[in-house]
């Protein structure tokens, strides 16, 4: 069990609408990934969800049954807080055992229920342990014990690994992906970190301004963006993003100009296309060449090389261009800083938005 239906979810603070008709079904097992800057409102979504939050506007259905206002304990919800929230004074297995017992369940189905948890969480060693005795990463996982013992219909994470380092992060995400993978319970995480939702989600919702931008699974959202936002926010690096003048539409797609008056001509609909209009050419680090360049081609300045071992980023600076073009290329690289390139583009792994930001649909 564990299937979400959300209809016109929306949310009002002081007569300020901060989430508005939020329409998502979130299947039964699915992992589901919400996305978005600070204030898009998807961690009051998340809140709402977990019951944390009331309602001002629609419905929520959780296995069929409308929770609109049910409490948060009366709901099949287990919850993980960016904060660990861990008592000092009790040992891990107390921790975990907290919510049990304070629903005054059986001491044999509490005791089953936590070591169940922490044989999957690998916390059985540090049950007997205080949380002062323990790391980030471990006390994160008796935290996500903590929910797991109730045994809940619905996961919610809100940005669990933020308080964490870089490489716990690491791991703490491998973690979190193989409990989905043995437990196939419905979870929903929060996140801002889009690595985070590129690597653990089946489908991710991205949120702008209290509103769902896109939803899809995190290849759709990386390679066909709805939205310059979405473009932008999805990837790392992010999309690079160039303006561009709408010169004519035809059967074969739109014809652009790039910077420096270069025609590409994008497969996309053009039937709102407008000649003579502004628009944003999205192309990602990996699709742009610069040995043996293919395609149009922009004249640019190597600005800056990062080597990083496995691959290597290069920043160029284009005239007319605000910011640096990011290329990635496999391997180690010995450019040098100052060289004028010519940087190709192919029209194959471009997108095209309109000056409004929405993307021109691919033909």
């Amino acid at each position: 069990m564990g299937q979400l239906v959300l209809r016109g979810v929306g949310k009002t603070f002081h007569g300020q609408s901060v989430v508005q008709d939020i329409d998502l079904t979130i299947e039964e097992g699915e992992f589901v990934v919400i996305v978005g800057p600070s204030g898009s409102g998807k961690s009051t979504l998340l809140r709402m969800i977990a019951g944390l939050e009331d309602i001002s506007t629609g419905e929520m259905f959780l296995d069929g049954q409308l929770i609109n206002d049910t409490l948060p304990q009366g709901r099949s919800i287990g919850m993980v807080f960016q904060s660990y929230a861990l008592y000092p004074h009790m040992t891990v297995a107390e921790n975990m055992a907290y919510g049990l017992t304070l629903a005054k369940r059986p001491k044999p189905e509490i005791a089953r229920r936590v070591s169940e948890a922490a044989s999957i969480l690998q916390l059985t060693p540090l049950l007997e342990r205080k949380p002062a005795m323990l790391s980030g990463g471990q006390r994160q996982r008796v935290a996500i014990g903590r929910a797991l013992v109730k045994e809940p219909a619905l996961f919610l994470f809100d940005e669990p690994l933020s308080n964490l380092d870089a490489a716990l992060r690491v791991d703490m995400r491998v973690q979190i992906a193989r409990l989905h993978q043995k437990l196939r319970s419905t979870m929903i995480y929060v996140t801002h970190d889009q690595v985070e939702a590129m690597t653990l989600a089946d489908r991710i919702v991205m949120m702008s301004s209290g509103s769902v931008a896109q939803v899809g699974t995190p290849l759709a959202l990386y390679h066909h963006p709805a939205t310059l936002e979405v473009a932008t926010f999805i990837g790392s690096p992010r999309m690079n993003i160039l303006p561009v003048r709408i010169e004519e539409n035809s059967e074969q797609g739109i014809t652009i100009s790039l910077p420096g008056d270069v025609p590409l001509v994008v497969a996309a609909d053009g039937r709102y296309a407008v000649a003579g209009e502004q628009a944003w050419l999205g192309v990602r680090p990996e699709h742009l060449s610069s040995e043996d360049a293919v395609g149009p081609q922009l004249a640019a300045t190597l600005m800056l090389s990062e080597n990083l071992g496995h691959e290597t980023l290069l920043y160029y600076q284009v005239e007319g261009v605000e910011e640096p073009l990011i290329q990635r290329i496999a391997g180690e690289s010995q450019r040098k800083v100052g060289v004028a390139v010519q940087l190709g583009i192919s029209s194959r792994y471009v997108q095209l938005f309109s000056a409004s930001g929405k993307a021109f649909p691919r033909l």
